[in-house]
């Protein structure tokens, strides 16, 4: 393991300090893996016995937007899989106390080594008329480069509330640049000019690289497996307390100190409400909103129908928290806006290796070394990922499974001639085929295959234009025991729609509330190696 790689745990830097808080319990909404985190640094960290730690969440498992669930009669399902890289310092730190799910290692030094294994390098990362492009070119014009240099050097608050396409002419968003950026971020032109910033920003040091997918990591296995499962085991090995299919409504207070307290947690559970006390010396770490909130699946000859009601109740409850407080953000500026933040993945379950044979043969990788794979000329521009076999623990050998999605869902397809988001999951295998010229096959594919869509209403509401004060603090101004937690929480710099983002925002979260003298891993910034600089520049100029 190369100790260099990712940052060790650090040492206490002053023990007597955190001996000296004083006893309480922690109360954090939510169940995905910002609380998860928040509570493993309360109990590496802090010395917190697990059982003072409760976690309420809405569904029946913990993990959040990180799922995974399935078996090979009726189909697997990933609704997506987040983007791991070598500088996520808090993720890396995190999980190096986790053991992985057999023992063998840390998750952290299981996740270096397998990448040691199989380096994500795409042969095929656009194809057209059925063809792989090997590295293809960027097609920046100087006009381009010259507004990606100004966007890196502007300050946040001068770009404002912007998109991303007041700053282009349209030709920008037809190089294979955008299309090559956008299906790997998940960027729309319409979304925040300042989040994309960011991106340019963060992830300077994977310009060279990026039109191959040079840098990025995966899990052995689907996210859920590989690290949600680990996490969860270690916390109920400690005595955190799960409450699940409980969902929490609104917050009670108390505002006759100098700093506001919460001093209750509405919940439902059972069709029963119930208000859970929060004593004097107890905490709360709340996850606001939710990316797959009102997510709904369909099938292979089923449609996934659109669900308008939130049963998460995430942002039901940042809206009722939030009104009237400022210092909480404002929650419909995300919330309120699905027709810019919807999109459909799906996930097929294969028990004929037609498809991956063919598919291997035309992208020149294996399954797990080759990354997104995206038809450039796909009017839904969609995309695929066939992840290293097998997917999930437990998969029988002889089923293959591999996910994919789509960023214009209302647009028709080009062989279905239906738009993306009123397609079964056969109609959905009927246009990828299609893009890929496989025709002598397909009916023996499309008989075998199990596909199911997932539409996700709010998966990019983390992209979409904001102004300062939209996110609050982690730690909201004027209150002595409440952080917030998630995507949409403000972290200086840092990028949303990443694991780290939610794992950096826990960390903050517990350092904070409870003045833990330690620091959080600083955030990597390559945009300040001149080396890092050089090789990115050269490389957009190049291409």
């Amino acid at each position: 393991m190369n100790n260099s790689a990712y940052p060790a745990r650090h040492p206490v830097a002053d023990r007597a300090q955190e001996e000296a808080i004083a006893p309480g319990h922690f109360y954090l909404v939510g169940g995905g893996i910002a609380s998860l985190a928040a509570a493993a640094f309360l109990i590496r960290d802090a010395d917190v016995p697990g059982c003072l730690i409760t976690i309420f969440e809405a569904l029946d498992k913990p993990g959040g937007s990180l799922d995974g669930a399935g078996s090979p009669q009726e189909g697997y399902v990933v609704r997506g899989g987040r983007m791991l890289e070598s500088k996520y310092l808090c993720t890396y730190d995190l999980f190096d106390s986790i053991p992985t799910l057999d023992g063998r290692s840390s998750v952290t030094k299981e996740i270096f080594d397998w990448n040691e294994t199989i380096r994500t390098s795409s042969k095929a990362r656009l194809v057209r008329n059925g063809q792989r492009e090997n590295a293809p070119p960027y097609g920046l014009a100087e006009t381009h480069l010259l507004t990606l240099g100004r966007l890196s050097l502007e300050p946040e608050a001068l770009l404002g509330d912007s998109r991303i396409s007041d700053h282009f002419k349209p030709d920008f968003f037809e190089t294979n640049f955008w299309i090559m950026w956008c299906t790997t971020f998940a960027f729309q032109p319409w979304h925040s000019a300042v989040e994309f910033r960011r991106y340019l920003l963060r992830f300077t040091h994977m310009t060279p690289g990026f039109n191959q997918l040079h840098g990025i990591m995966r899990t052995v296995y689907n996210q859920y497996d590989s690290m949600v499962r680990p996490l969860r085991k270690w916390l109920d090995e400690r005595g955190v307390r799960f409450r699940a299919n409980t969902r929490v409504i609104d917050l009670r207070y108390d505002e006759s100190g100098a700093l506001n307290r919460v001093a209750a947690i509405v919940c439902e559970q059972d069709n029963r409400r119930i208000e859970v006390p929060v004593g004097e010396a107890d905490k709360v770490i709340v996850t606001l909103g939710s990316m797959t909130a009102g997510s709904s699946l369909g099938g292979t000859n089923r449609v996934a129908v659109p669900d308008h009601q939130d049963s998460s109740g995430a942002w039901a409850l940042w809206k009722t928290i939030a009104a009237g407080r400022a210092e909480f953000g404002h929650p419909s500026v995300f919330a309120d806006h699905v027709d810019e933040s919807k999109w459909l993945s799906f996930t097929a379950t294969l028990h004929d290796p037609t498809l991956f044979r063919l598919i291997r043969d035309l992208t020149g990788n294996v399954p797990g070394e080759g990354g997104l794979i995206t038809f450039a000329q796909s009017n839904w521009l969609a995309s695929i990922v066939l992840p290293h076999q097998p997917h999930f623990i437990g998969q029988p050998q002889d089923v293959e499974v591999f996910w994919g999605y789509g960023l214009f869902v209302d647009r028709p397809g080009n062989f279905v001639g239906k738009p993306m988001i009123e397609c079964t999951g056969r109609e959905i295998m009927i246009e990828l085929l299609g893009h890929l010229h496989i025709h002598a096959e397909a009916s023996r594919i499309l008989d075998d295959a199990i596909c199911i869509p997932c539409l996700m209403p709010f998966i990019t509401s983390q992209f979409l234009r904001r102004k300062r004060g939209d996110r609050p603090k982690v730690v909201p101004e004027g209150w002595a025991n409440l952080a917030f937690v998630g995507q949409f929480c403000e972290l200086p710099n840092d990028v949303v729609f990443t694991i780290e983002y939610s794992v950096r925002s826990a960390q903050t979260a517990v350092y904070t509330l409870l003045g833990l003298n330690r620091p959080v891993p600083a955030l990597y910034k390559g945009q300040h190696d001149p080396r890092v600089v050089y090789g990115a520049a050269s490389a957009l100029h190049s291409h």
